[in-house]
């Protein structure tokens, strides 16, 4: 079957001295190629865990994830990771951290010139390409970890918090730019994000996980993401169903954190 297919994960973790966590129960999702997936849920519900299982920097204590029908058994270059923090080379200037997966496979030097200088353009950072990583401002950063994960030609895009450490405005900026790499790309794209606005904006699959065990709560089909590739983002906001939907998704994980402290309180 085409596309990724997360097939009943569940993932246990055994602590120290006895015991353990349960981070992941009977995870199910199937997306099609070029969707775009924003995961949401309260603090410890195992929205990262299920990233790097589907990065394969973890392996399921139960279940399979698949990819174009392949098993997927650990880190490979059909998945591109983006972090929160660029993860850059600082000694590297940008060109070559852009290049640097290209160099590695050892793809012919003028067709890694081209591909950086596409890519550069892509990303609105032409002028860019000499300065040094320390150079550059956080979103400048998180441009050239994007360019330098599609320098890689992967299939899926996994993106954990990556706006996450941004202002407000370079946030707004970023967001339209990921909508902008989804359309021109055709990438699958999987973000993860405590931001509900976020996730509303950039997801056209948005899924809710409830916490412990983290497992799917609810999933939600959006109009928002297509429609902020050709509209500014702050007009999309002012829709009325995303207003609606915003205070659902809200009181929906507010009523989550509330569980959980009240399962504290009683633990205690």
């Amino acid at each position: 079957m085409s596309g990724l297919t997360i097939d009943a994960i569940s993932m246990h973790f055994e602590l120290p001295g006895g015991g353990g966590v349960q981070a992941l129960k009977d995870v199910s999702l199937h997306l099609d190629e070029g969707e775009l997936l924003s995961v949401l849920g309260p603090s410890g519900c195992g929205k990262t865990t299920l990233l790097n299982i589907l990065a394969g920097f973890l392996v399921p204590t139960e279940g399979r994830i698949k990819l174009h029908d392949k098993v997927v058994s650990g880190p490979g270059p059909d998945r591109g990771m983006v972090f929160q923090q660029g993860a850059l080379f600082e000694w590297m200037n940008v060109r070559k951290n852009i290049a640097f997966g290209p160099d590695m496979l050892g793809r012919p030097k003028g067709e890694t010139k081209d591909k950086v200088d596409h890519l550069l353009e892509t990303v609105g950072l032409h002028d860019f390409g000499d300065k040094m990583i320390y150079e550059l401002s956080g979103g400048m950063q998180q441009r050239v970890a994007l360019a330098r994960c599609l320098a890689n030609e992967p299939d899926i895009i996994l993106m954990d918090e990556p706006l996450g450490a941004l202002d407000a405005l370079t946030r707004e900026k970023m967001q339209g730019l990921v909508l902008k790499l989804w359309k021109e790309t055709g990438k699958t794209i999987i973000l993860i994000t405590h931001s509900v606005e976020e996730a509303l904006l950039l997801g056209e699959r948005l899924i809710v996980m409830a916490p412990r065990p983290g497992r799917l709560h609810k999933e939600y089909r959006l109009p928002f993401a297509d429609m902020g590739v050709g509209k500014d983002l702050r007009e999309v906001k002012k829709e009325h169903d995303f207003g609606e939907k915003r205070e659902e998704i809200l009181s929906m994980i507010w009523d989550m954190e509330e569980e959980i402290m009240g399962r504290q309180e009683t633990a205690a």
